[in-house]
């Protein structure tokens, strides 16, 4: 049983229907997806979570253990520029996927010292990436020691591994246009964290777009119902609508999934691919509570959402684009006190634009603002969100027409409602804290049967790291031998029940 259908659960499905075993997906949801999800619009669906595919390789493989090919299911589009920003004194920066493109394009910004700067810090990010690659993302069990002799290999990552590092003080070592470390400095929130208080390791991040970015044309969330459509075309059941009220231990063992409503699903094991707080939180029961440790990590940034269609006009757009904040103190700040930012960065992704079609009259758009996480709702933010946002693209030249009403957003609250457990984080645990990486929770749970995937569990935040998840989880699985039961999973009115003793031959539940 795997309780979750985001891109982590459908992972563990696809790897666990490969190695044999009778697979049933449940979700509370009445689809895919997970937090790639979509709402409606005048112009089609509108992407409200991520919104392009990096390290393919790892979709690929899903798709292949399916027996199909990623670009038989869903319509990848690369995108060789990667993102378009802007600033307040009106400059702007593409950066490219072609490094020699993006140096280019660095040195007409901010001079040839500020281009062999870039180089200097790319192959340094490359080095990095390098050294976390197989012992942390790889790896069901981040190892430390491997990755100390890896950057004992490799001199070049020495200054990003310095104890108490952050990301924004390694960028400033590197550039000394504020412009280009409030930009490679921004990959800090892409995993939850503020670039102050988070490791430098982060950079790698940017190798992990620069090695490849692709837009999806169904978007994520069509790429999550095409993992699920060809995994249900292999054997694995998806169940939606249902929401799993408590995880069944007897003798010591997980035995099945209790729904809402008194029904039971029995099981030989189960793969939790929600948010590790809905565990901690008792939302499962007593027997999954305690099955992972206790933790006083914060949750990660959360964010405050808009998706809608509509004609943009004042400003050329890329399908990425970042609109920065003139002051990010003025972000950042207020976000390190639990507030909404007083002078947000707003990131504008233009989902119509360059898939190598005619961009349509109206358009799909989803603009992020970061903000603390926070389960709470309020009855000013909703317009004090609408405030910080449209009057400041407005003053960087970039309108809407219509304006999108306050039902085009979601709110931290509404998020927290939506993924129990999460507070309104959208990243899982906060990044933040230079030992984070390694406190996340792995796989396998001390509750034997019962296992962990999701952006919330070892490796991370991220659709590849969230499927990266899934794979770890069905390989332990796998390794504790847990045989797949003979027959499907049935429901049963009110809780487990015991096989008699004169059963004789059949067996066992």
């Amino acid at each position: 049983m795997v309780i979750g259908a985001g891109m982590g659960g459908i992972s563990a499905a696809i790897h666990l229907q490969s190695l044999g075993f009778s697979v049933t997906v449940l979700d509370m949801a009445d689809g895919p997806g997970g937090k790639a999800r979509a709402v409606t619009s005048d112009a089609g669906p509108v992407d409200t979570g991520p919104t392009v595919l990096t390290l393919r390789g790892v979709a690929d493989h899903l798709f292949a253990l399916c027996g199909t090919r990623t670009e038989d299911e869903v319509d990848l589009i690369p995108l060789p520029r990667l993102a378009r920003h802007f600033w307040p004194d009106g400059s702007r920066l593409d950066l490219f996927s072609d490094r020699d493109q993006t140096t280019d394009a660095i040195a007409a910004f901010a001079g040839p010292r500020a281009a062999d700067a870039f180089r200097r810090f790319d192959r340094m990010t490359a080095a990095l990436y390098d050294t976390f690659e197989a012992p942390m993302m790889l790896s069901a069990r981040p190892d430390p020691r491997a990755v100390a002799r890896a950057a004992l290999a490799a001199p070049q990552t020495w200054g990003a591994l310095l104890p108490g590092m952050t990301l924004d003080r390694l960028l400033r070592f590197y550039f000394r246009d504020p412009r280009l470390v409030q930009l490679f400095a921004r990959y800090a929130t892409y995993v939850g964290g503020r670039p102050a208080q988070s490791p430098a390791v982060l950079a790698l991040v940017w190798q992990a777009e620069a090695r490849g970015v692709w837009a999806v044309r169904q978007g994520l969330h069509g790429l999550a119902a095409a993992l699920a459509r060809v995994a249900e075309a292999r054997g694995v059941a998806f169940r939606y609508g249902i929401t799993a009220r408590r995880i069944l231990r007897q003798g010591g063992h997980v035995t099945g999934v209790e729904l809402a409503g008194g029904a039971t699903l029995p099981c030989a094991a189960c793969v939790f691919a929600g948010d590790p707080g809905a565990l901690r939180g008792n939302l499962l029961g007593d027997a999954a509570r305690d099955a992972i440790p206790a933790s006083k990590t914060p949750p990660s940034l959360s964010a405050w959402v808009w998706a809608f269609a509509a004609q943009p006009k004042g400003v050329d757009l890329a399908h990425h684009n970042v609109f920065f904040t003139a002051d990010p103190a003025a972000e950042f700040g207020p976000i390190g006190r639990g507030q909404m930012p007083e002078a947000p960065t707003l990131y504008v992704c233009a989902q119509d634009r360059e898939l190598g079609t005619p961009v349509p009259t109206t358009e799909r758009f989803e603009i992020i603002m970061n903000g603390p996480a926070n389960s709470a709702p309020s009855p000013t933010e909703e317009p004090a969100c609408r405030t910080r946002t449209f009057p400041t693209l407005a003053r960087m030249g970039l309108t809407f027409a219509p304006d999108p009403d306050l039902a085009a957003l979601t709110t931290p609250a509404m998020l927290a409602a939506r993924y129990p457990g999460s507070q309104g984080a959208i990243y899982g645990a906060s990044p933040e804290g230079a030992l984070s990486a390694f406190r996340r929770p792995l796989a396998r749970t001390t509750l034997p049967g019962l296992y962990l995937a999701g952006g919330g569990a070892h490796p991370g935040a991220g659709v590849p790291m969230a499927m990266l998840s899934g794979q770890h989880a069905a390989k332990a699985l796998a390794e504790d031998r847990i045989s797949a039961p003979t027959s499907p999973p049935a429901a049963m009115p009110g809780g487990m029940s015991t096989a008699s003793l004169t059963t004789g031959r059949a067996p066992s539940r």
